[in-house]
């Protein structure tokens, strides 16, 4: 294959990879429940020791000062796993990242707080086109991260992950936290998303793993009281999971199948094209590419109109 095939086949590749991503992928299902992290930290006293965790030195707030501000069906991919709440003048986002990591959490990090001070200044009947200055509570940015990725910084910032550290209109700075203090609530949930993993290899991702991570947990004193009167909702939340990662996983495998074979077949006709330019006869191309000879008179328009 000459240079110029192989171009064509890569810019086909490309536009194939591009295609399985277009506007005929499965759309993210509205309807499916939060994630545990939602579940577990949209409750009152569960959020308050969230809050306790991150600023350990602020004793006096109580489950009365928090105020949830978690935006509905803003950039999610089909489990909700995010969280929003004010306390005083914080405005704390939350976003919990499995699986990858992925230094994308900063811009959708930046979006969503985006949203929530709209949502903010709206509920507060604040105009922004007023010239007095608007007020508005402190961000803080987190995300909880509990895929297997070492990740090794405290924070992340927009400008030293995507404008190589120089200092732009926007900077946004993002904590980053793999497991928090032992014994406290982030590290009860980091260590029951690993309890979750485990038993995923041992028994796949069935309702009989999250029953038994529920049990070894609840026998661990690992968020024993929510497990205790959550099961059946963690249980239907995780399966649901499960259940819409296998749908996806087969979906992107038809895909890549399918984008496979058109690469195939365009680099084939590219190819045969190439050679009949050549004078190669049509006979010695379809021997060659192991094809009827009724298909390369087709790719290379020898055959009569009907």
């Amino acid at each position: 294959m000459n240079e110029e095939c192989r171009s064509a086949s890569c810019q086909m590749k490309a536009l194939a990879q591009r295609d399985v991503q277009r506007e005929n992928a499965p759309k993210a299902s509205r309807s499916i429940k939060d994630s545990v992290f939602r579940n577990l930290f949209s409750e009152k006293k569960y959020m308050l020791q969230l809050y306790q965790a991150l600023h350990p030195e602020d004793m006096e707030s109580t489950a009365d000062d928090l105020e949830c501000v978690t935006l509905e069906q803003v950039l999610v991919h089909d489990i909700y796993n995010d969280l929003g709440f004010r306390v005083g003048n914080r405005l704390l986002i939350l976003i919990e990242a499995q699986s990858l990591w992925t230094v994308n959490i900063i811009p959708r990090c930046m979006m969503y707080l985006a949203r929530t001070y709209q949502e903010y200044f709206r509920q507060s009947t604040q105009s922004l086109f007023s010239t007095s200055p608007v007020k508005m509570p402190e961000p803080e940015l987190c995300v909880i991260y509990t895929g297997k990725t070492r990740v090794n910084r405290e924070y992340i910032s927009l400008s030293e992950e995507f404008f190589g550290g120089r200092q732009t209109a926007l900077e946004l700075r993002v904590r980053v936290i793999t497991d928090g203090q032992d014994g406290d609530i982030i590290n009860q949930y980091v260590v029951f998303t690993k309890v979750i993993d485990d038993q995923v290899r041992i028994y796949g991702r069935t309702r009989e793993a999250v029953k038994e991570a529920i049990r070894i947990c609840k026998d661990r004193n690992i968020l024993r009281e929510y497990l205790g009167t959550r099961e059946k909702e963690v249980v239907d939340i995780m399966v649901t999971l499960y259940d819409q990662q296998q749908v996806w996983e087969e979906y992107v495998a038809s895909e890549r199948k399918k984008v496979t074979e058109e690469t195939a077949e365009y680099i084939l006709k590219e190819s045969a094209e190439n050679f009949y330019k050549n004078g190669v006869s049509v006979d010695v191309i379809a021997r060659s590419l192991n094809r009827p000879a009724k298909t390369i008179q087709s790719w290379l328009g020898l055959l009569p109109q009907t």
